[in-house]
C-alpha cells in the first residue's frame, strides 16, 4: 500500500448515515428557528426585522428626514446582513408599516403599502419608507452606548446587534407571527398603555402573579378592534402561554326610511385581514342562495381609509337579531386566534406565559440600562478630569506657556507636564524649573492642555468651564447612583415607560367579555311542491307549482327535463360515464318562470365538458321504483331505486365494461318490453321480466347478441299500447308489431 493510500484511508471518517442525517436536519432546524422564524422575547424582533430597521438607522432614514426609496433600503439590507433574498426583507418592511397589522407600527410608509382587504403593496421601486418616531426613540435610542453586543455580519465586512435595545415589551405589544421547523408562533397584538403599566407593576413587585397583572393587560387589543368573547378563557392562556382566543366582528343595526334595517360591521376580527374579507362576502351570498336566510337583499363592501363598514340591506320586517347570531355562527365573522407565546430565550425555543415575557424583558432592561450607565459614568469621568486639569492649569498657565516656549518637541512638553521631567527645556528662572519639576498631570490631562486654544483663557470661558466641571460631579453622583441601587434604576426604567406612554398610547381598541354561545336553532323550511326546469344548455331553476301551470306549454317546450319535485328533496342526474350527481332542490335558484337561472355545473359535481346526461328525475320518484339500465354493449339489469339514495354528492351509478358508456335509464314497473336495435338493423324485443334485479355496482346481463363489428344502435321501452314509429332508410318502422322473442337473442333483420 502506497503512502498516498494510506494518507487518503486516514481522512475517512466512518460514521453512521442516520446519526449524521439526524445532526444535519437539527442544526438546519435549529438555525431557522433562531434565526429566521422566531422573535427574541428581548426586543419581541425576528432577525429579519431587527436588521431592517437597524440598517435604516446606519443609512440615517430618520422619522424627521426625506423618505427613502424601499429599493435602496432593501438592497442594503440584503447585501450587509440578511443574504437570503430581497422579497422577505420587503415583505417584513411592509409589514411593519401596516397599522392594520400592527398595533405599533415600526415603518412610516410613504405609497402604496397594501389595504386591510388583502390588496398587495405595491413593487419596492416604487414605494418609500423612514423610521417612525417610536422606533427612533423606544427601539434604536442609546445603540452609541453600547448598551447591546455587536457581531459580524455573514461575511464579516460589517457588525450588527444582536438584539436591539427596546424600552417596551415588543413582543406583546405588536405580537408575533412565525412558522419554524417543526414548531411555531402566534402571539396577539396587545395595547401599549396597559402593557407599559403591567410592566412598571412587574418591576415594584417582581413577584406578581398573572392574574394580578391581568389586572393591567385586559387581554389582546387587535389593530382590527373586535370582541373577545371568551374572557374567562384568557387566565389560562396567559399563564401556559397556548390556547384560543375566539373574536368577534362589530355588527350595528342602522334604521332606514321605510321602517327598513341593514347591519352593518364596523369592525372585524383580527384573522379576517387580507382575502378573508371576500370569502366573508361569498359565505354571505351562500347563505341567502343555500335558503339559510330569505331577509338579507344586498351585501355591499363600502370601507375605506376611515375604516371598515360592510353593509348588509335586509328585508322589511327581518329579525336583526337572529340575523347577526347567523352570521357569527355561519361565517368567519366569529373565528378563533390560536395563541402560542413561543420566542427565543437565551439562544433557545421556549413557550412563555405573560409574566414569562414581563420577566426577560424587565431583567434585560436592567442590563441594558447597567450597560448604558456604565458607559455614561465612564465618558463623564474622562471628562471630569480633562476639565480637573485645565482648571488646574488656567492657575499655572504662565508656567506652561513658559514649559512650551523652551521645549524642543511635544514629547519634551508632555514629558514634564505628566512627570516633572525639565530636561532640555528652557526656563527663564530657576525657580520657574523647580515649580515645573513638581508638575503630575495626567496622560488626558496633559494632552488637552497641549491641545487648548488660547481663547479658553478667557474670564468667561473659564467660568463655562467651572459651571461645565460642576455638571459632570452631578452626573457623575446621578449615575453612581442609579448603578448602585436597584430602586433607583427601577425608577429610571419607570420614568422612560411613562415617558413612552404618554407620547404613544391609545385607547383600547377591542372589547374584552364573556358571551354566550351562539345557538342557532335553523327556520324550517316550509315543504311545498317545485317543478325543476332543465333547458337544453344545462340551465337549471325551480318555480311553484301555479307558476308551472300558468306556463305550462312554453316549460314543456323550452325545458329538456321538467320534473315535480318537494323542495327538501333532491335531483338525481344520471350520466353516459356511468355516474350519479344528486343536487339538493334548496341549492337550485328558486324564483320566476323567465330567471335564467344557474348551470348546473356550479351547484353540483356535474361537469358538461366531461360528461353527458342520460336520465333525470327526482330522488322521491327513484326511491319506490325499479331502475332500468342498459349500457352501450347490450348488457342490461334491474336495480331497486333505494340503492341511489345515498348522502354523497356523487356516486358510481353502475359499473360498466372498459370503453362503455350508460346508453338508457328509466323507471320501470315489470309489464314493460324492451326493444334492442343494432348499427347493423337487428331488432330484438322482449318482456323485461327477463332482465334480473342485480345490485347497482353489477355489470348486468346481456340484452341482445352483436355481431363482431356491430353496435348497439338503440334501446327502447314500450308499455302495453304504446305504438312506436321509428324512421329508418326513408320508410316507417312499427317498432311495436316486433314479434317477441327471448332475450340474448341475435333479432331479426328487416
Amino acid at each position: 500500500m502506497s503512502k498516498q493510500q494510506v494518507e487518503v484511508e486516514e481522512q475517512i471518517v466512518r460514521t453512521e448515515y442516520s446519526e449524521l442525517m439526524q445532526k444535519s436536519y437539527i442544526d438546519y432546524a435549529m438555525s431557522v428557528i433562531v434565526d429566521r422564524a422566531l422573535p427574541d422575547v428581548r426586543d419581541g424582533l425576528k432577525p429579519v426585522q431587527r436588521r431592517v430597521l437597524y440598517d435604516m438607522y446606519e443609512l440615517g432614514i430618520k422619522y424627521d428626514k426625506p423618505y427613502r426609496k424601499c429599493a435602496r433600503i432593501v438592497g442594503d439590507t440584503m447585501g450587509k446582513y440578511h443574504p437570503h433574498g430581497d422579497s422577505s426583507i420587503y415583505d417584513s418592511l411592509v409589514v411593519m408599516s401596516q397599522d392594520f397589522k400592527k398595533g405599533l407600527p415600526l415603518v412610516d410608509g410613504h405609497g402604496n403599502f397594501g389595504s386591510i382587504e388583502g390588496d398587495g403593496q405595491a413593487a419596492m421601486r416604487y414605494t418609500e419608507a423612514r423610521l417612525q418616531k417610536v422606533t427612533q426613540e423606544a427601539f434604536l435610542a442609546d445603540l452609541d452606548k453600547d448598551v447591546v453586543d455587536f457581531r459580524p455580519n455573514f461575511d464579516e465586512t460589517e457588525k450588527e446587534p444582536v438584539v436591539l435595545p427596546v424600552k417596551v415589551p415588543n413582543l406583546l405589544v405588536n405580537g408575533a407571527e412565525g412558522i419554524a421547523v417543526g414548531m411555531a408562533t402566534s402571539i396577539p397584538p396587545h395595547n401599549l398603555g396597559e402593557t407599559v403599566d403591567a410592566v412598571k407593576a412587574y418591576i415594584k413587585n417582581p413577584d406578581i402573579s398573572v392574574e394580578e397583572l391581568m389586572e393591567y393587560v385586559k387581554g389582546p387589543d387587535f389593530p382590527t378592534g373586535g370582541i373577545v368573547v371568551n374572557q374567562d378563557d384568557l387566565l389560562d392562556i396567559y399563564m401556559t402561554g397556548s390556547g384560543k382566543i375566539k373574536i368577534r366582528g362589530k355588527v350595528e343595526v342602522e334604521k332606514l326610511k321605510g321602517g327598513k334595517e341593514q347591519l352593518v360591521i364596523t369592525e372585524i376580527p383580527y384573522t379576517m385581514i387580507g382575502a378573508n374579507i371576500g370569502k366573508f362576502l361569498n359565505d354571505v351570498y351562500a347563505l341567502v342562495e343555500s335558503k339559510k336566510t330569505t331577509d338579507i337583499v344586498d351585501i355591499s363592501n363600502q370601507s375605506s381609509k376611515e375604516g371598515i363598514r360592510i353593509v348588509i340591506e335586509l328585508r322589511r320586517g327581518a329579525d336583526t337579531e337572529y340575523l347577526t347570531n347567523l352570521l357569527y355562527k355561519k361565517t368567519r365573522l366569529e373565528d378563533t386566534f390560536g395563541v402560542n407565546m413561543l420566542a427565543v430565550s437565551d439562544g433557545r425555543p421556549e413557550t412563555l406565559g405573560l409574566d414569562g415575557i414581563i420577566r426577560h424583558h424587565v431583567n434585560f432592561q436592567y442590563e441594558v440600562h447597567t450597560r448604558k450607565y456604565k458607559t455614561l459614568l465612564q465618558k463623564e469621568l474622562e471628562k471630569k478630569e480633562i476639565q480637573e486639569g485645565l482648571i488646574k492649569a488656567c492657575d499655572v498657565i504662565d508656567l506652561i506657556i513658559e514649559i512650551l516656549r523652551g521645549s524642543h518637541s511635544m514629547a519634551e512638553a508632555k514629558l514634564c507636564l505628566t512627570e516633572g521631567v525639565t530636561d532640555n527645556i528652557k526656563f527663564k528662572s530657576q525657580a520657574s524649573k523647580k515649580q515645573a519639576a513638581k508638575l503630575c498631570f495626567t496622560q488626558r490631562q496633559a494632552t488637552a492642555i497641549l491641545e487648548m486654544r488660547l481663547y479658553k483663557l478667557i474670564g468667561l470661558e473659564i467660568e463655562a468651564l467651572m459651571k461645565e466641571h460642576e455638571e459632570s460631579l452631578k452626573k457623575i453622583s446621578e449615575y453612581e447612583t442609579i448603578l448602585g441601587s436597584r430602586m433607583a434604576m427601577a425608577k429610571v426604567l419607570i420614568n422612560e415607560l411613562d415617558e413612552i406612554k404618554k407620547a404613544y398610547g391609545r385607547n383600547r381598541r377591542t372589547l374584552i367579555e364573556n358571551a354566550k354561545e351562539i345557538v342557532i336553532e335553523e327556520q324550517k323550511v316550509q315543504e311545498q311542491e317545485v317543478v325543476f326546469l332543465m333547458d337544453r344548455f344545462g340551465y337549471v331553476k325551480t318555480v311553484d307549482l301555479n307558476t308551472y301551470e300558468r306556463n305550462m306549454e312554453a316549460a314543456q317546450t323550452e325545458n329538456k327535463y321538467v320534473i315535480h319535485c318537494m323542495n327538501t328533496g333532491k335531483i338525481c342526474i344520471f350520466t353516459k360515464q356511468g355516474q350519479l350527481h344528486t343536487i339538493k332542490v334548496m341549492d337550485v335558484p328558486f324564483g320566476r318562470f323567465r330567471d335564467k337561472g344557474k348551470p348546473v355545473d356550479n351547484i353540483s359535481n356535474f361537469s358538461s365538458a366531461k360528461e353527458e346526461i342520460v336520465y333525470v328525475n327526482s330522488m322521491m320518484e327513484l326511491r319506490n321504483s325499479m331502475v332500468f339500465m342498459g349500457s352501450s354493449d347490450g348488457m342490461l339489469k334491474l336495480v331497486k331505486g333505494s340503492e341511489f339514495d345515498v348522502a354523497k354528492r356523487t356516486t358510481a351509478a353502475t359499473k360498466l365494461n372498459e370503453n362503455q358508456t350508460l346508453m338508457k335509464v328509466a323507471l320501470v314497473t315489470g309489464m314493460e318490453n324492451i326493444v334492442m336495435e343494432s348499427e347493423a338493423g337487428y331488432r330484438l324485443r322482449f318482456q323485461i321480466s327477463e332482465v334480473p334485479e342485480k345490485k347497482k355496482a353489477a355489470i348486468g346481463v346481456r340484452g341482445m347478441k352483436l355481431g363482431k363489428t356491430d353496435k348497439l344502435r338503440n334501446i327502447f321501452i314500450l308499455t302495453e299500447g304504446d305504438e312506436l314509429f321509428v324512421e329508418r332508410g326513408g320508410e316507417k318502422v312499427a317498432f311495436h308489431r316486433l314479434h317477441m322473442a327471448k332475450r340474448d337473442g341475435k333479432g331479426t333483420k328487416r
